[in-house]
């Protein structure tokens, strides 16, 4: 008897499956012969970055106007093509590319985020670095407000390769923590490299070069500049140095 319902539970759920397969491949096949109606495109301005526009991507996708998406029916279009061909954008981190059941298409695009900007003597050869120490061009359509970076002649030449390498990566580290703090991130107003790889600041508020050293102890090194502005400038006066220095352990020289 047993033997006898475990057979007949078997047979349904073969049965259950079946038809459930099927289900979905009548519905598969439906959708594919549906006509697009609409393409809807989302881009993430999280950290307001506007690099790309709507526009852009309506260019990406239909080879700047020469193929329409809307009235082609859903089996026609390549979705893949259509992901590959936005995440080939300079400013596009990562990008999904769907259909509805209603047969439209759906665009999520998530943009590069720019954390700094090298700045060089001819402008036209800026670039920002990301997040993960990638270069980006400059935009012509939106400035991210970034802290920018002077370096002197020979200093450490700022590229991709040099922030993946053991060295570069602690340079990478001081970017990424400035950018996530947001009072650092506005009162810093520029960073400066020097020969020996030395970093030194230049605030918003105040007349004084913060000199960092190299970018080591990073946390503990700022807490010290915190302690110079909340203790020191209000008992001494704001105008009273020119040259803070909190490279080395225990000291904060101040002249």
């Amino acid at each position: 008897m047993l033997r006898k319902r475990k057979i007949i539970y078997l047979l349904f759920s073969v049965i259950c499956l079946g038809v459930i397969g099927g289900l979905g491949y009548f519905v598969n096949l439906r959708q594919e012969k549906k006509i697009c109606n609409k393409v809807y495109i989302t881009i993430d301005n999280e950290y307001n970055n506007y690099f790309i526009s709507d526009r852009e991507v309506k260019e990406i996708l239909t080879h700047y106007g020469t193929t329409k998406l809307e009235g082609l029916k859903i089996s026609e279009i390549d979705l893949k093509n259509l992901e590959l061909r936005i995440k080939s954008h300079k400013f596009v981190q990562d990008a999904q590319v769907f259909r509805d059941l209603a047969g439209n298409i759906n665009i999520k695009i998530k943009q590069n985020r720019p954390i700094a900007r090298i700045v060089h003597a001819d402008s036209e050869r800026d670039v920002y670095i990301d997040e993960q120490g990638n270069t980006l061009p400059l935009s012509d359509r939106f400035t991210a407000k970034v802290i920018p970076i002077l370096r002197e002649e020979r200093a450490p030449s700022l590229t991709k390769d040099f922030f993946q390498d053991s060295t570069g990566r602690n340079y990478l580290r001081l970017l990424q923590f400035i950018e996530k703090d947001a009072f650092w991130k506005a009162q810093l107003s520029q960073m400066q490299i020097d020969a020996k790889g030395k970093i030194s600041f230049l605030p918003q508020v105040g007349n004084e070069t913060i000199e960092f050293g190299r970018p080591a102890d990073i946390e503990q090194k700022f807490k010290k500049i915190l302690i110079f502005y909340k203790r020191v400038l209000p008992a001494m006066g704001y105008d009273k140095y020119k040259r803070v220095n909190v490279e080395f352990n225990n000291q904060i020289i101040c002249e």
